[in-house]
């Protein structure tokens, strides 16, 4: 697939800022993988925010990338060296309704990295412009939502999450419309890779048994090359996205719109558009304008995510087998290993949250009741598990009496565990973030971003996210959940 060439953007000179250490491995796929393009030329471009230790672990020189010819990289406006821009194909399952054909519609692929860890990584411009695969969209992104990936990206990293993550913000100088006329701007994105659920719906959709061939043996060599075969690259794709969902779940993450499409293949966080952190612990908890039916809730996520990776082995059927039969027994037999492998994960983590270190057959009990007593009291839940490491979490509950018939109970199990209650307090600490990017307090930088141009609050929250666990006296305030008046919420997801 290819755009137009009505007019092609400048390209960057080989020294300074255009020398950007690509090499392309998607792009080297057959042309049915994606659509060549260049972005789509924007009119004053600025640099608001640049990830710095991110882009030395690229092997790319912050001062160089802030110079105006690499900002103008950053927002598509010019073209870098070796950079051979894409807009990846995809389909998905869109609130469980399978649209057979979606892809970038408003992102461009520049082209993959190799790291200074050795890991090769996808820089992606979202917001880029349209593509074959906008829809009618505009391609472009406000500057909102662009802050908003950034925040919340690299909070997640911070919280040890896998994650796409942010290298840079760059206001475009052009207005975008949506309910009204916004501040445009491009984010600068990094993946592992942007192949997904969905990459294999698409082909699996059209028939295509080669081109899903070629697409997970390059799956096997980029991400799992200790994969003995088709049926073992599911299952460690399984693997991941359990544990990746149980790590959601321990920080009260709600990512909200797991669609297909929206779903990596590397078990990478992705896609962050109506997503928001839970403040009082609600399994039922929504955030999002379009999930009506909170078929994303935070306590569904896990069987949403058994639900996408049935579709992946639906859509790899034919690599399992010749024989349909077969190849359903044996997707049907892997797909059996998610829940045992996100339960045990989860618990996992729930145990190191509640500082025990050894296992116990009533453990799981113990959680759950915990997390019940929050729910029947509307309890923070971020608070309450750092603030039980602390010895406090009792004044948290306006009527403790159930709190404390538990907290006898938790007593009694952490007497048993070798470790002293030192050694314990450290580790719930270690487990258990003060700090969130708490939905209030989102907004109010983006607000101040948008509307009155002030990046401070934005600078000053990202700086408290990149140490979660770390407790700062001059930060306190950014511990605390909304109060009655900030605590209605809703996100949009900002295409």
């Amino acid at each position: 697939m290819t755009m137009p060439d009505e007019m092609s953007l400048p390209r960057a000179a080989s020294t300074g800022a255009g020398r950007w250490p690509f090499d392309n491995s998607y792009g080297r796929l057959p042309e049915r993988f994606y659509a060549r393009l260049e972005p789509t030329a924007v009119s004053a471009p600025r640099l608001v925010k640049l990830n710095r230790p991110l882009a030395l672990q690229l092997g790319l020189d912050p001062e160089v990338l802030a110079l105006p010819e690499s900002v103008e990289i950053l927002a598509g406006k010019r073209i870098a060296e070796g950079s051979e821009p894409i807009a990846l194909a995809y389909a998905g399952h869109q609130f469980g309704n399978f649209v057979p054909q979606l892809g970038d519609g408003r992102a461009v692929l520049l082209g993959e990295v190799v790291d200074t860890g050795g890991t090769r990584r996808d820089i992606q411009l979202k917001g880029s412009g349209p593509t074959p695969f906008s829809r009618r969209g505009d391609g472009r992104a406000a500057l909102g939502p662009v802050l908003r990936e950034y925040l919340i990206s690299e909070a997640m990293h911070a919280l040890g999450i896998p994650t796409t993550r942010s290298l840079a913000a760059v206001t475009t100088g052009d207005l975008v419309y949506r309910e009204t006329a916004l501040p445009g701007a491009v984010l600068t994105r990094v993946a592992s890779s942007h192949i997904r659920v969905g990459t294999f719906q698409f082909f699996a959709a059209r028939g295509d048994v080669e081109a899903l061939r070629l697409l997970a043996d390059h799956v096997i060599a980029r991400h799992y090359p200790e994969a003995s075969g088709y049926r073992d690259l599911y299952e460690q794709v399984i693997a991941r996205q359990a544990a990746l969902i149980a790590r959601w779940l321990l920080v009260g993450f709600i990512h909200g719109v797991m669609n297909t499409d929206n779903v990596s293949i590397a078990g990478e966080t992705i896609d962050y558009g109506p997503c928001a952190f839970m403040d009082a612990y609600n399994p039922e908890t929504v955030f999002s304008s379009i999930d009506h039916q909170g078929r994303y809730a935070y306590g569904r996520q896990p069987q949403i995510g058994g639900w996408n990776m049935a579709r992946l082995g639906e859509a790899m059927m034919p690599l399992f087998s010749d024989d349909q039969d077969e190849a359903l027994r044996q997707a049907n037999e892997s797909l059996q290993t998610y829940q045992p492998l996100f339960g045990r994960e989860l618990m996992a983590g729930l145990r190191r949250k509640l500082g025990l270190f050894t296992e116990q057959e009533d453990d799981s009990e113990l959680a759950q009741d915990f997390l019940n007593i929050l729910n029947d009291h509307g309890t923070d839940f971020t608070q309450a598990f750092r603030r039980l490491g602390e010895g406090t979490a009792r004044g948290l509950f306006e009527e403790p009496a159930a709190f404390d018939a538990w907290a006898t109970r938790w007593r009694t199990r952490t007497a048993a565990e070798p470790q002293d209650e030192a050694t314990r307090r450290a580790a719930m600490q270690a487990a258990n973030p003060i700090y969130i990017p708490r939905n209030h307090r989102v907004e109010a930088a983006l607000s101040a971003a948008i509307e009155d141009g002030d990046y401070g609050p934005f600078e000053e929250l990202q700086a408290v996210l990149v140490k979660p666990f770390e407790e700062r006296p001059e930060f306190a305030t950014y511990a605390e959940p909304p109060d009655a008046s900030q605590s209605a919420y809703r996100t949009f997801c900002g295409t």
